[in-house]
């Protein structure tokens, strides 16, 4: 005890200082470790979800035909690099050819538009002017030649996307004139007439527009692909790199709990004694990596034989606790249903990493209450 100005001071042992700095840094670093299981676990729901997916669109997928598959889209990715490097030449293209068939369909509309006829349906109808009290009830959607002229003219995103667009405004132009008027009132004889015109030029120039879409189609379906193969790529690249991180997170773990092992208390000749008797309830595989467990912690050890004695007593303490947890571990995944066998093993990873962190956790509090003096 020491005094400061008057006042008492409890002096902390040095040791105890370094028992609970090393207890703060093995919580830190298993703060850590917990972090970024939890961001690979994220990606890896992302990758299984993905695949996932792929194989319901693909549920009838046979192991011949996977291969197959396989090859396959190894041509096609080589086959999307080369439409990569010029798909803006594509591009081009399609915008040249579709910049002709509108510039053919436009000549179209002036030949209609032209036509003495056409002067009713240039501008929008007067429905006030004329009293047409009931237009907006019998015609759905007005059209008229300004409003398309104004659309094939606009770069506000409300343009036409294709020449089909135009081709069913003007088609109601002339229907709903049709349609409002009857059968002898001049404007519905006179949009009859334009409308039969109109579709006579239009069937001629017909052929060019379906060709064209059916270009446009195929390389829509070619995007599609291109997109799958990007996403096949992305994921794949993901999917190597987590089995990478998981390989350095399940190293990082067995160095922290080796060094966590090292600073544990001394195992008492009850608990060696019930270790012992743990290791015969285990299964021969099992006693196998237990043996394997007190080779690492002798290398002079050597299993030559199937019996193999082994003295408790002689083994350092980080291996005896090492033992314990492995047969823990061990014991608990025998008690599980043998249904679940496929299922266990795919979240042994994860769960093996929890219960290491968990054990860290209470051997750092436990260290940190009795370090071995």
């Amino acid at each position: 005890m020491e005094t400061v100005n008057g006042d008492s001071l409890a002096v902390v042992p040095q040791e105890t200082m370094g028992n609970l700095s090393n207890v703060e840094s093995y919580n830190q670093r298993v703060d850590e470790i917990f972090k970024k299981v939890n961001k690979l676990e994220k990606n890896l729901n992302e990758v299984e979800q993905f695949y996932s997916s792929a194989n319901k669109k693909q549920p009838n997928t046979s192991k011949g035909s996977s291969v197959l598959k396989d090859k396959d889209r190894e041509k096609l990715f080589a086959s999307f690099k080369r439409r990569q490097q010029d798909a803006a030449s594509r591009e081009a293209a399609a915008g040249k050819r579709m910049q002709e068939l509108m510039r053919q369909f436009g000549m179209i509309l002036r030949q209609i538009t032209q036509h003495k006829w056409a002067v009713p349906f240039m501008q929008p109808v007067d429905v006030l002017g004329l009293g047409l009290h009931d237009y907006y009830e019998v015609i759905e959607k007005p059209m008229d030649f300004s409003t398309i002229k104004s659309k094939m003219e606009a770069k506000d995103g409300n343009e036409y996307k294709n020449v089909r667009e135009i081709w069913a405004d003007v088609r109601l132009i002339f229907t709903n004139a049709m349609k409002y008027n009857n059968e002898r009132d001049d404007v519905h004889v006179m949009a009859k007439t334009l409308l039969e015109k109109f579709e006579t030029k239009w069937r001629q120039l017909l052929p060019k527009v379906g060709e064209e879409e059916k270009r446009r189609k195929e390389e829509e379906a070619e995007m599609q692909l291109d997109m799958q193969l990007t996403q096949d790529v992305a994921h794949a690249k993901m999917a190597k790199d987590l089995s990478g991180e998981l390989d350095q997170v399940e190293v990082h773990l067995e160095e922290l709990r080796d060094m966590v092992l090292q600073n544990c208390r001394k195992m008492s000749t009850e608990e060696k004694r019930r270790l012992s008797s743990a290791i015969a309830k285990l299964s021969p595989e099992y006693i196998n990596k237990a043996v394997e467990i007190f080779a690492q912690g002798n290398p002079d050890f050597q299993a030559s034989r199937e019996d193999v004695e082994i003295n408790m007593d002689v083994q350092s303490e980080s291996t005896l606790w090492k033992l314990k947890f492995f047969i823990k571990d061990a014991l608990q995944g025998r008690g599980k249903n043998s249904s679940n066998i496929n299922e266990d093993n795919q979240n042994n990873n994860n769960k093996r990493k929890r219960e290491i962190c968990g054990a860290l956790a209470k051997t750092s509090q436990k260290r940190g209450k009795k370090f071995p003096g």
